[in-house]
Parts: structure tokens; sequence; C-alpha cells
């Protein structure tokens, strides 16, 4: 004669702490994404569909639009300018330099930092945002 059990468990996991776990990561990646910012300088980039990105550590170079030069963060006087991105660029296999100027500045200001790295051999890269 076979005795049986009526009494089975149930298992359950509990997510009681899940909302409270969620809430806190959810909090934490928001307040990371606003601590990151890449560029300090804020400067208002032309628009661009075509998409590029550079994989390597490019030397920034920064025109804002009283036209104050910054490499690397470091303010730059454009007489110097020159000389500074040979300096930032000594060692690396394919110089790479990531040009941030602002939508309203001349051609011929960007014209004079292009001509800086054609001369140079200096690989450089237009910064831009995409269309909204």
């Amino acid at each position: 004669m076979k005795i049986r059990h009526r009494k089975q468990f149930a298992h359950e996991v509990a997510t009681s702490s899940l909302n409270d776990i969620m809430f806190f990561l959810l909090l934490f990646f928001l307040i990371i994404s606003t601590v990151t910012n890449p560029a300090v300088i804020k400067v208002p980039l032309p628009k661009s569909g075509a998409n590029q990105s550079v994989n390597r550590s490019p030397v920034a170079l920064v025109v804002t639009e009283d036209k104050r030069y910054y490499v690397n963060k470091q303010q730059v006087a454009f007489d110097q300018l020159e000389s500074t991105l040979i300096k930032q660029c000594a060692g690396m296999t394919d110089p790479t330099v990531v040009v941030h100027i602002p939508y309203g500045a001349t051609v011929q200001d960007l014209v004079s930092v292009v001509e800086i790295g054609a001369k140079n051999k200096i690989r450089m890269v237009l910064a831009t945002e995409k269309p909204k």
C-alpha cells in the first residue's frame, strides 16, 4: 500500500527586491552618463549624414568661435600650433587629429588648420554631429 503525500511545495522566486535593484541601476547609469563628457569645450559642430569613427586615440584640436586653439584641452597660440601638433603626434604610426571647429567658423579657419596637417602628413578628421 502506497501512501501519497498531498503536500507539494510550489517553487517561487522572490522578486520583491528586483524593483529596488532596477531603480538603483537606472539611477546609477543616469548619473554616470551625465558625468562622462568627452568634449569639455562646447563647440557647435556642423551636421553630416556620413558616419566614420576613429578607433585610435587621436589628438583633439578644438577651435573656438573667437579663434582660440586647444590641443588636448591645452590652449595654444596659432603660431605654436604646428609645433604642438608635431610633438603630440610624435611616435604615432598613423597620426590622426580630430578637428572640432564651430559651425559658424569661416572656411579659411578650417583650411589653415588642415594645411598644417597636410604639410606634416598628419591625417585631419573633421568632427560633426548627426542631423536631427
